[in-house]
């Protein structure tokens, strides 16, 4: 297990507007941290104050804004196999209306990790980390298929997890 934050990507570090998407302006000091606290989650505050010229007081505070901000979080991720869940599957859902009811319902699901409206074959797809098969199918098939405005779902079972990074830096 290890600590890693997961940083959302609000401004362009290369000017001080507000970001495209509305959210905060991050300066170049504040994506500095981000960077550090993506390479070592557990990385001291006077470390990084040291590394982007700020004391270990300042970096807190931008550290605290910056969770509040909901710019980044720090979590420990896991692989799921090691911690007892040994199904995951990314599933490929298709709504008749409003797509916002089933994403927040799906949002709402224990086992539900990963939440997106997206546009082409799928109107939401929405990854599933499970125990067990017996449990992924309760889960697609008395769960989510039954939510109200669900007209069908593709699964994607992983057969093996290769790559799981949150490391796209501050772009």
């Amino acid at each position: 297990m290890h600590s890693e934050v997961v940083a959302s990507r609000s401004a362009d570090p290369r000017d001080s507007r507000e970001s495209r998407n509305g959210g905060p302006q991050l300066d170049a000091v504040s994506l500095a941290i981000i960077e550090q606290l993506q390479q070592d989650g557990r990385r001291p505050y006077a470390a990084i104050g040291k590394a982007v010229g700020l004391s270990e007081a300042a970096v807190r505070q931008r550290v605290q804004k910056l969770l509040d901000q909901g710019v980044m979080q720090i979590v420990a991720v896991t692989d799921p196999l090691t911690v007892g869940f040994r199904r995951q599957a990314m599933v490929g859902i298709n709504v008749e209306g409003d797509l916002d009811p089933v994403a927040e319902a799906l949002t709402a699901m224990s086992e539900v990790e990963y939440v997106v409206m997206t546009a082409g074959s799928f109107d939401i797809l929405a990854e599933i980390v499970c125990e067990d098969d017996d449990h992924l199918l309760d889960v697609i098939n008395k769960r989510i298929r039954a939510l109200p405005g669900v007209r069908s779902t593709e699964s994607f079972v992983y057969l093996k997890l290769k790559k799981q990074t949150y490391m796209w830096g501050t772009r």
